[in-house]
């Protein structure tokens, strides 16, 4: 078979938008109402197989990526997974290796589940908002009660197994004035992986503005300056934070790894449980199924014309004060779904992030930049630690060993800028 003309990652939703939480802000919840006359969001055992089948023989790199998302897919059960480990199995060629990633709430996960995803090596995205009080404001039960204790307890178990873990924090209009005490809070479950996600939620009825829930835009920028003052001289090289290796690549010379920062997008599309093709995870509306995979490839469906032109529309209808903008390489005018707001001189498809990403990629682009003369000079950059203690040292040399540290990190001196 003909190998796609690029890479792609598709995020398959074997389960459809079936999930054991109702998290307020969950845009995926309602997607349901796409099939009313669905009997089962469970994707059937033959088109399983197809859809596995076609993306092995189409995947033009030699490692394929099957992504399984939500909705919730462990509702599935176990034995679902076990029959696609067995599938994939069967239609992988010798020459080449398939990697599996899971996003999950944690809340289902148990010792057998984690035995399971430790021997077949996947990847694992686990939704948590931060400490008790500002991950419960809204990732609840169907009966509305708190599930921070049950997504501990799934971090915990997935820690145990020695299991890769991408923690997903949303940030909100609950979190978001308060970064230091998210930031710490996963510093303390000792986080490898981190992604903040900004909540940007339209009013129902399409009614002009965002919901209370919406995170302000100015705010996040604030919440990820305070958070990337405390890595930048503590824990680069120990938690990896995905925003903070996106606002590096530009200086780095490398191209943008998430969709949200690439000039283009489309390359992230969706499966459905029935094999509907949506062009994109935050589009999966009528006016973007470009078909199904019980009637068309997946080649065509990937090579759509109208999922390439989705993809360029991002660059094509970038405003002028985006096109102008110092830090357009950090940013690119971020998702389409946020392009809701006008520029002050009225043109429309301004990013709503756009004062929050303008700020913190202006904020950090000096010491980004440091970090990528760091490794040209065949240093780690995590060597930024160290320069940025050195110049902050001198700078305040009457700061006292037991005095507040000057970086703002809350700590006393000798505990934290003072050591290297």
């Amino acid at each position: 078979m003909v190998k796609a003309a690029r890479e792609f990652q598709i995020f398959a939703k074997p389960a459809g938008a079936a999930c054991n939480l109702d998290c307020r802000y969950c845009y995926y919840l309602r997607k349901d109402l796409l099939y009313p006359g669905s009997e089962s969001l469970r994707m059937a055992d033959d088109l399983l197989e197809e859809y596995i089948r076609q993306q092995i023989a189409i995947a033009p790199e030699r490692e394929i990526t099957f992504f399984w998302h939500g909705g919730e897919p462990t509702v599935l059960g176990i034995d679902y997974f076990r029959k696609i480990i067995e599938l994939q199995r069967k239609h992988l060629p010798p020459d080449r290796t398939i990697r599996n990633g899971i996003q999950t709430n944690g809340v289902l996960l148990d010792d057998d589940w984690c035995r399971f995803l430790a021997a077949e090596h996947f990847s694992v995205g686990l939704s948590l908002d931060g400490p008790p009080p500002l991950h419960d404001v809204y990732r609840v039960a169907k009966d509305g009660r708190a599930t921070h204790r049950q997504v501990m307890q799934g971090y915990r178990l997935l820690r145990r197994h020695k299991i890769p873990v991408d923690l997903l924090c949303v940030v909100h209009a609950g979190n978001v004035g308060h970064p230091l005490a998210v930031y710490r809070f996963f510093k303390e479950i000792k986080a490898q992986y981190l992604s903040f996600i900004p909540l940007v939620e339209p009013q129902p009825d399409g009614r002009n503005g965002v919901s209370d829930r919406t995170v302000p835009a100015a705010a996040f920028g604030d919440f990820l300056c305070a958070i990337f003052a405390e890595w930048v001289r503590q824990d680069v090289g120990q938690i990896i934070v995905q925003i903070f290796e996106e606002a590096a690549r530009p200086a780095y010379g490398q191209d943008h790894s998430l969709c949200v920062f690439r000039p283009t997008c489309g390359d992230v599309p969706v499966i459905e449980h029935n094999g509907d093709f949506y062009s994109c995870d935050h589009f999966v509306t009528p006016d973007h199924c470009l078909g199904n995979l019980g009637t068309t490839a997946l080649l065509d469906l990937v090579e759509h014309p109208a999922q390439l032109a989705f993809g360029q529309a991002k660059q094509e209808t970038l405003t002028r004060r985006c096109r102008e903008c110092e830090v357009r390489d950090m940013c690119h005018g971020g998702c389409p779904k946020d392009r809701i707001r006008r520029t002050p001189d009225g043109e429309t498809g301004l990013n709503y992030l756009c004062a929050g990403y303008h700020k913190f990629f202006a904020y950090c682009r000096e010491i980004t930049g440091q970090m990528a003369a760091l490794r040209l000079a065949g240093q780690p950059p995590e060597g930024i630690m160290r320069v940025l203690r050195d110049r902050e040292g001198k700078a305040h040399p009457a700061v006292g060993r037991n005095d507040p540290c000057p970086c703002g990190s809350g700590r006393k001196y000798k505990k934290c800028c003072l050591n290297p």
